[in-house]
């Protein structure tokens, strides 16, 4: 009777389902990724010629075509004139981001992943990821035969519909030989078919998600064994599903953390807006008189030039500094590594800001230890250090005293600049990190300052993973930051 059923079971249900779930697994894994992503290519190619040749041919029905071609195909299309400087057309709703997708392309500033799979005289053909979109594309960038640049790209998130489509069917191919199997082996043996029935009432519950169910029964021969699989097989499941409910949880809060970006993204061009309005303002005035000819004497002209030359620059400072943090917040200024010494740094930041200490009046000294080697980004930390003793000088007061201080305890180096005068209020240190926040707006407007230099300290310092902070004295302020002399 062993003998009976255990070639019963391995010869008809192991080897049937076994088989069965092999060759499917085998067609999926070799074929379907590869045909699919065949497809897309030919599409894009396809595409590309269809589109060249409208563009030759060019009449009063090209962008009705050109909107056909994304609809049928599923592919975004963007097209510029040939110096990158006005969009001609678009499908998608991005259009800014895919216009600077094309412009890095060109300029080669693109530095994500780009997996190449032909490239010709007049296009590229590649595939690459959109971190914005979170999705993977196929994507043909190039010119046309006109001059005419453009970028079009298909999603490859089908893959994994097709992916899921084809687990599903293996799935049910899956239970439909185990069924078969049971019946079956039911038919000859009648000994079987109370456990049978057992364990077909158990995936029964199974697949009404009642996990609790457990095999109890005693054949005494291989189906205990298949059964007590099955209480393993739930046991799993229970676990998946439990992480399944996990993930869920996560998706939903990264909606809530994309939300608060997008309110994030308001807030920001409101700042940059209100920030720019005063100096356009100025500039406009002033340009106004000039043209006018308010001035009638050469000093009045010179102080008009002067107020605009002020104010560009202004602008041009804040437009640099939006640059670098955006950089560094979306992670395109890489963090790049080095062991130095941080005591010739500082004294190299001073002497060269030497005159502006001797403007200022300050009276700076500096507490370190000959030599104090660090791990960072050398470039970085000395705008770090900059900005915090630039931050000083314009806010010096009383005793008009700027002291560095380097100190060093397991392993971590602590930097600290305090400058004499008015203490931060408590209730704007919290907000000090934020963009475009500012104690005192007429004094930061006075130097020039835009509310954006410790923010870059803040990014700076996270892409270093090392922390970054500030402390009111009696007598004046303190910011400092932190570094590893360690090599870990």
């Amino acid at each position: 009777m062993k003998q009976s059923i255990r070639f019963q079971m391995f010869s008809f249900f192991l080897s049937a389902m076994i088989l069965s779930f092999a060759v499917i697994a085998a067609v999926n894994g070799l074929f379907l990724e590869k045909f699919y992503h065949y497809q897309k290519v030919k599409t894009l190619k396809a595409a590309f010629l269809e589109l060249n040749k409208l563009f030759s041919e060019e009449d009063d029905e090209t962008y009705e075509r050109l909107l056909q071609v994304s609809a049928q195909n599923t592919i975004e299309i963007l097209i510029e004139n040939e110096g990158l400087e006005t969009i001609l057309f678009s499908t998608n709703r991005e259009t800014r981001d895919l216009s600077l997708r094309l412009f890095g392309y060109y300029t080669g500033f693109y530095r994500e992943t780009i997996d190449v799979i032909e490239s010709s005289g007049l296009y590229t053909l590649q595939e690459t990821s959109d971190r914005m979109m979170n999705s993977d594309y196929l994507e043909i960038w190039g010119q046309f035969d006109n001059g005419y640049c453009f970028l079009m790209r298909t999603p490859l998130e089908a893959i994994h519909n097709a992916v899921r489509i084809s687990n599903l069917f293996y799935l049910f191919a899956g239970l439909g030989v185990t069924l078969l199997a049971l019946i079956f082996i039911s038919v000859f043996s009648k000994k079987l078919s109370g456990p049978i029935v057992q364990l077909t009432e158990l995936s029964q519950q199974m697949a009404g998600l009642d996990f609790e169910a457990r095999y109890t029964g005693k054949a005494g021969n291989e189906i205990d064994r298949l059964g007590e699989n099955f209480n393993r097989m739930s046991e799993e499941l229970e676990h998946a599903i439990a992480d399944l409910k996990n993930a869920n949880n996560e998706l939903k809060r990264d909606i809530d953390e994309k939300e608060r970006i997008d309110e994030m993204r308001v807030e920001f061009l409101n700042n940059v807006s209100h920030e720019l309005k005063t100096p356009i303002a100025l500039i406009q005035g002033y340009a106004e008189g000039l043209k006018d000819d308010i001035c009638d004497d050469k000093e009045s002209r010179d102080f008009y030039v002067d107020v605009i030359v002020d104010e560009a620059g202004k602008m041009n400072k804040m437009v640099r500094q939006l640059l670098s943090l955006n950089q560094l917040e979306f992670g395109k200024n890489q963090v790049q590594m080095e062991r130095f010494d941080l005591t010739a740094l500082i004294r190299g930041v001073v002497n060269g800001m030497k005159l502006v200490i001797e403007e200022k009046g300050a009276e700076l000294s500096v507490s370190a230890r000959p030599s104090v080697y660090v791990w960072g980004d050398e470039f970085k930390i000395e705008e770090v250090i900059t900005n915090f003793l630039s931050n000083a000088l314009n806010h010096l007061g009383g005793a008009r005293r700027i002291d560095i201080r380097v100190t060093e305890e397991d392993g971590i180096v602590k930097t600290s600049v305090f400058n004499t005068g008015e203490p931060i209020p408590e209730e704007s240190l919290p907000r000090i990190w934020d963009k475009f926040y500012k104690v005192d707006k007429a004094r930061t407007r006075e130097y020039g300052g835009s509310g954006i230099g410790l923010s870059i300290v803040k990014a700076i310092m996270e892409g270093h993973h090392q922390t970054c902070g500030v402390q009111n004295y009696d007598n004046g302020v303190a910011f400092f930051f932190t570094l590893d002399s360690r090599g870990h």
